[in-house]
């Protein structure tokens, strides 16, 4: 995680600078400490003020002020990572080649922290042999270059050298900066999200579970060096993130189908999803017409998933899953824990405020069938999902 870290953030003259702003709110919002630097360009494209109001630090841009001067071997040393996003092309060939004549190129030669790049350009000065070339001279100094996306470009065409987005570029920077890798090598499933269990064409039965909880387990589970399939029921949620391959389902039973398919070649299983417990008997191919009667619906249970793979579960392999309880909670999250053969259970309670389907936080109590009982506060969902890796990877 980004948390604590103090990240040094390179803004360059590109259109493309109005995407600093939300990579600035959304790594403060992970906790860490950003100090922005601009060319001169860039103020073109995006203003100081705005960048000093969201970073809370003053925006550098000058090596010299009036009588004063910016120490750019001193924020070079601050740093634990520096990040150049938006890159230009002009910045991105004076990297290149060792010039030095302002602020932000100062700050890259003396820096003794790791540099990350983010490119941003019109496609054929993104193709052009030029720019390979200095791309390719970068990645030999030690940078990482994080990739271009295909989209809408500033010039009206349709091409590669769109700069990622910050969601992305903070993804990254995770990924390959600051996790620990103690899971590298190992294969996790995780479902998550609701089920839709259909009737017609156009009706279905479902919860209110949102997926945010599954998610946050799987990017957890990639950030720790995890491959991961997320096996995903119907949600707005997005879930795209380094190292995790998603699996689309619909229903309990497509659920089932996937995870006895993918569990026997893994290592970790994380039942976070809120399947269904029952599923229509039948389904109408026509739109069932309302009338004045009553109507009535005949359902039958669905396949029990958790237990089906604690039966086939093999020595080596953490079977872990979830028990949504409003009564009684810690007696059925026990009984859940034996009857299904997990390793793990982890129980969320309706009685919590701020916890269950739909909030950005949860509160759990983890038991693990070695006896332990260990109840943590009201945490966001991302959090949560920390407490959890961490307990699996004791148990791996």
């Amino acid at each position: 995680m980004v948390e604590g870290k103090k990240i040094l953030l390179g803004v360059c003259g590109s259109i493309a600078a109005y995407k600093s702003i939300l990579l600035i709110r959304l790594l403060i919002k992970a906790g860490a400490e950003v100090k922005v630097i601009m060319t001169p360009s860039a103020k073109d494209f995006v203003t100081p003020l705005s960048l000093s109001t969201i970073s809370k630090n003053e925006v550098l841009s000058d090596l010299f002020r009036e009588d004063t001067w910016a120490n750019h071997v001193q924020l070079g040393r601050w740093a634990d990572l520096m990040l150049v996003a938006p890159l230009s092309a002009n910045t991105l060939a004076r990297m290149a080649h060792g010039h030095c004549d302002n602020l932000l190129l100062a700050v890259y030669l003396s820096a003794t922290c790791p540099v990350a790049v983010a490119p941003a350009m019109d496609e054929d000065m993104w193709v052009h042999a030029a720019t390979r070339a200095n791309i390719e001279k970068i990645k030999s100094y030690g940078n990482q270059v994080i990739p271009v996306e295909k989209g809408e470009l500033a010039s009206g065409l349709y091409g590669e050298g769109r700069m990622a987005e910050p969601e992305q570029i903070v993804a990254f920077l995770e990924q390959h900066f600051f996790f620990s890798k103690e899971l590298r090598g190992k294969k996790a499933l995780v479902t998550a999200g609701p089920t839709h269990e259909a009737f017609d064409p156009v009706r279905f039965i479902s919860n209110q579970s949102t997926g945010k909880m599954g998610i946050a387990l799987a990017r957890e589970l990639a950030q720790r060096g995890a491959e991961v399939e997320l096996v995903l029921g119907p949600t707005a949620q997005k879930a795209d993130y380094p190292g995790i391959h998603v699996v689309p389902v619909q229903s309990a039973q497509d659920m089932y189908e996937a995870c006895l398919k993918l569990f026997p070649g893994m290592d970790i299983a994380v039942m976070s999803a809120a399947v269904a417990d029952y599923t229509p008997v039948t389904f109408s191919p026509e739109k069932i017409k309302k009338d004045s009667g009553a109507f009535s619906l005949e359902m039958t249970k669905t396949r029990d998933i958790l237990m089906t793979l604690g039966k086939q579960k093999k020595p080596g392999q953490v079977l872990v899953g979830f028990a949504l309880e409003n009564h009684d909670e810690v007696s059925y999250a026990r009984k859940k824990l034996e009857s299904k053969n997990a390793d793990m259970i982890v129980l969320n309670s309706l009685n919590d405020p701020g916890a269950g389907f739909g909030f950005d936080t949860n509160r759990v109590t983890i038991f693990e069938k070695g006896g332990a009982e260990i109840r943590y506060e009201q945490k966001s969902k991302q959090q949560v999902a920390k407490d959890i890796v961490d307990r699996i990877i004791k148990l791996s």
